[in-house]
């Protein structure tokens, strides 16, 4: 049976890694955010349009933007797996039911 998990381990792998390389491999351009494309479409459809409101926090470069970004998501992913971790955890067996068996 641990023979065939193994396996399916590493076809999903496999699988996976093929979904991330496969369109950095053929998809040519610059990636760009949804933020970007969202603000562009506005614009163009609107040039009057003034936002409701302005962020609390403008961070000083696009560095420093892009590692507040990555902690947070270390954080949240971070609070996902302790949680799954808790959810899925074995509860320790009591040594009084053991021996009554």
């Amino acid at each position: 049976m641990k023979q065939t998990i193994w396996k399916k381990n590493l076809v999903l792998l496999v699988l996976v890694a093929a979904i991330v390389v496969i369109p950095l491999v053929f998809i040519q351009g610059e990636y760009g955010g949804s933020d970007d494309q969202a603000t562009d479409a506005i614009a163009e459809q609107n040039p009057d349009y003034e936002p409701w409101f302005s962020s609390l926090y403008e961070p000083p470069s696009g560095e420093i933007e892009s590692l507040l970004f990555c902690l947070q998501a270390a954080a949240g992913a971070g609070v996902v797996g302790f949680v799954l971790g808790r959810l899925t955890a074995k509860k320790p067996r009591n040594d009084e039911e053991s021996d009554d068996k």
